[in-house]
Parts: structure tokens; C-alpha cells; sequence
């Protein structure tokens, strides 16, 4: 048997194996505990191994490189218009080598080690994040609850709770006190890791000459900086101009188009939600401090003269997105009804 390709369906401790002829015609299937898993390669002749990319994929693609096999890993929303009939990890695997006969569909970049560490650090401190919002929004519920308003903001409830439980004239009831405390203390515990953390980052990002260029840019600072790198390894050069790249995590908008109607919405939201949140709270204060120097006026130049162009006149505000009906060839109508065909679609 001449088997040059293996399709691998993934998960803990079982793996599903697809084998596939220099045709793609399945001619073996194998379902392998995890140690069987490795050691299956060893006396197989095989040229390509395609994956979903899923959890400990980036893993097992690197191993795999190790031994000298080419690896693909496909992206996991586009399997499963593949699978025929019922779901199961024989028909998923087999699925996989239907995916990857399509050439339009493109692979998934393997992560090195260092990237999907990097990345892991960033997943933490929003954990901790949330854990600390969590808590102040718990201290904060407790003190209303006894006729005690706390301020806005992190910051401020921090401290003004602080001052509510440090004295003793208050209306919290010294039964809760003690335990309110203890979850004061966890928030400044929680404070310094994240301190911790993200000096660490800080430090990383001066060995990364990609960081260092990516902290060049107005808007964009440590987090975005090394969370770019972790997602794309400092290397965007695979994606074909830069409206590629801001499809890669949601940017650009979502389309319904039919015949001879085209429908942007809003933004697709796909992609990076982590990375793409990032960069829109980057934009966000770009524009407020080149707003600020604008209105100051100081000189505003550069990426920030752009930005506040696009803004226009108006502030940004949120509001309901509009369905925008256009024409794929709107000049060979006539005019009448052109406008007659927008009216209806945006009434």
C-alpha cells in the first residue's frame, strides 16, 4: 500500500486516522489510543498529515514536523459542510480529506512554542481581569445593599470601598466586615500578578523587533503589541494586501448579496475576538487624544490627522447599524429606478 496522505481526527486520549492513495481514496482507517498514536509514524511512509485546527493541534503538527511530514491544518468552521450525514469521527476525518482538496480554502499557520506561550499569558490576565471586575462589582453590590453608594470606576471604588470597611462608623455590619476584607485583599493580590505579568511582557517585547515596530504606531501599545505578535508571529507578509489582514479578525463588514443588490452590514466579528477588541479600544484613544490636541491646538499630523478625518465633524456614536443597498451596476439602470429600488429596500 502506498498511503502519502493521513487525515487525523483529534481529541484527548483517542485519534481517528483517515488513509488516504496518492488519489485521496481512502484505503485505511485506524482508531488509536494516544501512545499508539505516536508510535503509528514510525514505519509509515506518509507525506501529508491534515488536522482541524483544534486544541493540541499546533501540538502534534510541530511533532510532526519533527519526523519530517508535512502538516496542514484547516480551519475548524469549514469541516463540517464536509461531513456527510451523521456526525462521528470516522466521517469527520474523511472529511478533512475533502477539505483539503479545496484550493481555496487556506490552511492555518503552525504556532511555535514561544507564540501559543506568549499567547497563553495574555489569556491569563484576562482571567485575572475578570476575576478582579468580578470581585469589585461584588464589594460594590454588598455595600449598596447597606445604603453605601460606591463611585464609578475601578480605580475610585477601590479606594473609596477601602475607606467604607477600614472604618468602623459605617453601616457595614462588622459580621460581613471581616470577609469583605479578605475579598479586598484578593483584588490587590489579583493587581500585583497582573503588575507582574505585564512586566514581563514588557520585557519580552524588547527582544521582539516586530513589538518594537508595532509599538511605533500610534494607538497600538504593549498589549496589542505582543498579542499581534503571538497571533501571527510578527510576520503578516501570507496575507495579500492589508484588507486580508483586518478580514483575518472581524474588521470588515459582513455582505447579503443576491443579483444585482449588494448588502454591507456590520462587521463580520470573526476571527480574534481578544485581538480585535484590543485594536478597537487602541482606536478609541487615538482619536480621543488627537481630538484633544486638535482641539488644543496643537499640531495633529500623521496617522492621527487621518484618523480624525475619518471621524468627520461628528463624535462616534452608537447606534443601530444601517443595511446599505448598493448596485453591482447601478449605471445601466435608469435613474428613476435606481431610486425607486433604494427606497424600498431601506424602508
Amino acid at each position: 500500500m502506498n498511503a502519502t496522505t493521513v487525515a487525523v481526527d483529534l481529541a484527548k486520549s483517542v485519534f481517528q486516522l483517515a488513509v488516504a492513495d496518492e488519489h485521496w481514496h481512502v484505503v485505511e482507517t485506524q482508531r488509536l489510543t494516544r501512545t499508539q498514536f505516536e508510535r503509528w509514524f514510525a514505519n509509515r511512509d506518509v507525506s501529508l498529515v491534515i488536522m482541524e485546527a483544534c486544541g493540541s493541534a499546533h501540538h502534534w503538527a510541530r511533532w510532526l514536523n519533527g519526523l519530517g511530514i508535512e502538516v496542514k491544518l484547516l480551519p475548524a468552521q469549514y469541516i463540517r459542510a464536509y461531513v456527510k450525514r451523521n456526525k462521528a469521527d470516522a466521517a469527520d476525518a474523511a472529511a478533512l480529506l475533502e477539505v483539503a482538496r479545496a484550493s481555496d480554502i487556506r490552511p492555518v499557520r503552525i504556532k511555535s512554542v514561544e507564540q501559543q506561550a506568549l499567547q497563553g499569558m495574555h489569556r491569563i490576565r484576562s482571567l485575572w481581569m475578570g476575576t478582579r471586575t468580578s470581585r469589585i462589582n461584588a464589594l460594590r453590590g454588598f455595600c449598596r445593599e447597606f445604603g453605601i453608594a460606591i463611585p464609578v470606576g475601578a480605580r475610585t471604588g477601590i479606594e473609596a470601598i477601602s475607606r467604607v470597611l477600614a472604618d468602623p462608623a459605617t453601616a457595614v455590619p462588622d459580621l460581613i466586615r471581616g470577609t469583605a476584607k479578605l475579598l479586598l485583599e484578593e483584588i490587590r493580590l489579583l493587581e500585583g500578578r497582573i503588575a507582574q505579568l505585564e512586566r514581563e511582557l514588557a520585557a519580552l517585547a524588547k527582544l521582539s523587533p516586530a513589538c518594537t515596530t508595532l509599538l511605533s504606531i500610534p494607538g497600538i501599545g504593549l498589549l496589542t503589541a505582543t498579542a499581534l505578535v503571538a497571533a501571527t508571529s510578527g510576520d503578516v507578509s501570507h496575507f495579500k494586501d492589508a484588507r486580508h489582514f483586518s478580514s483575518w479578525f472581524g474588521l470588515t463588514p459582513k455582505e447579503y448579496s443576491s443579483g444585482n443588490s449588494r448588502y454591507l452590514g456590520r462587521i463580520s466579528k470573526k476571527g480574534d475576538r481578544y485581538l480585535r477588541m484590543l485594536l478597537t479600544h487602541g482606536a478609541r484613544s487615538l482619536l480621543r487624544a488627537s481630538k484633544v490636541a486638535d482641539t488644543a491646538g496643537r499640531e495633529v499630523c500623521g496617522v492621527r490627522r487621518w484618523a480624525l478625518d475619518v471621524q468627520g465633524p461628528g463624535a462616534i456614536t452608537t447606534r443601530q447599524p444601517v443595511r446599505w443597498p448598493t448596485s453591482w451596476r447601478a449605471s445601466a439602470m435608469p435613474c428613476s429606478e435606481t431610486r425607486n429600488r433604494l427606497a424600498k429596500a431601506s424602508g
